[in-house]
């Protein structure tokens, strides 16, 4: 269950990471933040694959999220 909430939050911090490159890049600032954020989502990503026991396949990612967000609704 740990690989699966790493891999939730570190897909979260990734799409998160994206709008705020596009900011950066449209004011034509040096893109600090989503760089360190990009880097954040992928190192979380990163330790699920590592320590889900099985790994993940793609067809094993939306089950992944949906068993963290099911896991957090019922708390």
């Amino acid at each position: 269950m740990l690989a699966d909430i790493c891999l939730t939050f570190g897909l979260l911090v990734l799409v998160f990471a994206a709008p705020a490159g596009v900011s950066a890049y449209s004011e034509m600032q040096p893109p600090r933040f989503a760089a360190v954020t990009a880097v954040l989502g992928g190192v979380l990503v990163l330790v699920a694959f590592l320590i889900a026991p099985e790994g993940y396949g793609w067809g094993d990612i939306p089950d992944a999220v949906a068993r963290v967000v099911a896991q957090v609704l019922r708390e």
